[in-house]
């Protein structure tokens, strides 16, 4: 079943392949290399926020990014948002190669 997402609500599949393809694009194959963390992180983040923005909706946009080492080591995320869940949205994508995990949440608060 498709969701319906009117004008004035925020679309999170949207927001998940923006995500999505600005990891590949910075990322992607790439082994986890700790002196390039900072840079990936900063990057990421920035791209993401700069697509978000090109959309040209009305939001207000905060992404983070966290990118971690595969050694076995468990990693618990959690979020929660006092918004008004009609308009605003949030979305996380957690992505993976061999090496790292990378997790962007992005949340859209709309601007009244």
């Amino acid at each position: 079943m498709e969701e319906y997402h009117s004008e004035g609500s925020f679309n999170s599949d949207e927001a998940d392949n923006i995500v999505k393809e600005c990891i590949e694009n910075i990322v992607g194959g790439d082994d986890y290399n700790q002196a390039q963390v900072n840079k990936w992180t900063a990057n990421i983040v920035e791209r993401c926020l700069t697509q978000l923005v090109k959309q040209g909706k009305p939001y207000k946009y905060i992404v983070t990014c966290t990118v971690m080492q595969k050694t076995g080591a468990g990693l618990h995320t959690a979020n929660s948002c006092y918004w008004d869940s009609t308009v605003d949205g949030s979305c996380t994508v957690r992505w993976e190669n061999r090496t790292m995990y990378c997790v962007v949440s992005v949340f859209a608060v709309a601007i009244a």
